[in-house]
């Protein structure tokens, strides 16, 4: 796959030779709303060509792409399904905004490639100037009516991690950055219109522009959070402009009482219910996705505590959960599982409970009452770098964007991407 789109990075450059530094091709493989899928939907406007001669895909026709016997397949509306030999690239006549592949209704501009994962699911990847994926990036990853300084300091945050990715094969998850495709918002694109090729250095280096929605009114140093060496534009310090977003949830211990249960019934598994569902399912994907398949119930917590160990920061450090459940494996046998986890990080048992719920380690209390937990804490996310509610803040007072990313990342200097002295990733 990547010698293919390295061709495709070789094509796009012959064909747009007027890019310059700041439109770099950045290569996004399409995860967030498309899932994983055997079928998909695709349309075109404007002209696009492929490798292969015998695929002649017309303008504003309704196609629809598959996947069998880990062969694509591409049909028109009830004509037959012409099989797809080679890799399936659509590759834009032209670079401009008309040129569009709908795929199952939503835009993207620049070449699109369509390969096979697990020879099953149907992968899109998208190619295109990195100034375009930036118009599609930061109109979702912060409010688009926030003020333009905060909008800016978002897309110079954005267009240096984009950039220090350059050579990979990022998606368009949480997992890097929301990536909508040709969404763009008026103001989102005037900010990185207005910052083309901006990007933030430290020492002549690329930064890591970790940012957050909220650090609870202190910021946190990376080491401390992914491990590793501590990075001198992550430092510990009160933020006087983060609003703090106070959160709470609660958890009950029991959530499936054994003796209730109507073991006789055809159908007892079904009728089980968990007390706190958001909470459980997270749970039981959780069990899904570290050694325990099949269905889960999740039957008690009856262990769930913080360490005394914190941060300079004072966000909690480690913690212990214990949880007791059924599995039931695909041929019916039920087995009573317990899970412990004793004094373990916790950035091992948050996505246990979940990141939208659980939503910072800057823990005010865990306490529990009448056999239910309540957790309370302040902050949404990880709170290194830059906090994007104290960036809307402080561009409410007046500050300018530059202001904002030397305030969140200290000591680092803005520079244009063509600046020859930054040294490039090797990845």
């Amino acid at each position: 796959m990547k010698k293919y789109i390295l061709v495709l990075t070789t094509l796009l450059v012959f064909m747009f030779p007027t890019n310059s530094n700041a439109d770099e091709m950045v290569t996004v493989k399409l995860v967030n709303y498309v899932g994983n899928t055997s079928e998909l939907d695709i349309k075109i406007a404007g002209d696009y060509f492929t490798f292969d001669p015998t695929l002649q895909l017309k303008e504003g026709v309704n196609y629809t792409l598959s996947v069998q016997r880990g062969s694509l397949y591409l049909k028109e509306g009830k004509a037959k399904k012409q099989k797809i030999s080679g890799p399936f690239i659509l590759i834009p006549a032209s670079e401009s905004e008309g040129q569009q592949v709908h795929v199952n209704d939503r835009p993207y501009l620049g070449a699109m490639e369509f390969t096979i994962e697990e020879d099953k699911f149907i992968r899109p990847i998208n190619q295109l100037p990195l100034e375009d994926y930036l118009k599609g990036v930061v109109p979702f990853e912060v409010f688009s009516s926030w003020g333009m300084e905060t909008l800016k300091a978002q897309t110079l945050a954005a267009r240096t991690y984009a950039v220090s990715k350059i050579n990979q094969i990022i998606d368009d998850t949480i997992r890097f950055q929301v990536y909508g495709g040709y969404s763009w918002d008026e103001s989102t694109t005037k900010a990185v219109e207005e910052t083309k090729g901006e990007v933030i250095t430290f020492h002549n280096r690329l930064i890591e522009t970790f940012y957050s929605a909220s650090n609870g009114g202190v910021t946190e140093n990376n080491a401390n959070v992914w491990g590793g060496n501590p990075l001198k534009y992550f430092p510990v310090k009160e933020d006087p402009y983060d609003p703090t977003h106070p959160w709470e949830f609660k958890l009950h211990q029991l959530q499936i009482d054994l003796d209730e249960i109507m073991w006789d019934l055809q159908n007892w598994w079904e009728s089980l219910e968990e007390k706190d569902k958001e909470i459980t399912q997270s749970m039981r994907n959780w069990l899904n996705n570290n050694g325990y398949p099949g269905e889960i119930k999740i039957l008690s917590i009856p262990k769930f505590e913080l360490s005394n160990e914190t941060f300079e920061s004072g966000r909690s450090e480690k913690g212990s959960i214990t949880i007791e459940f059924m599995q039931r494996l695909l041929e019916g046998t039920v087995l009573f599982q317990k899970l412990e986890l004793k004094d373990v990080n916790l950035n091992r048992i948050r996505p246990m409970i979940g990141g939208t719920i659980f939503k910072s380690y800057l823990i005010d209390s865990l306490e529990v009452n009448k056999e239910q937990y309540t957790m309370k804490g302040r902050g949404y996310g990880h709170g290194v770098g830059m906090s994007q509610w104290g960036a809307h803040y402080m561009a409410e007072q007046g500050k300018k964007y530059k202001e904002i990313v030397n305030y969140y990342y200290p000591g680092t200097t803005i520079v244009d991407i063509a600046d020859e002295a930054i040294v490039r990733p090797t990845n």
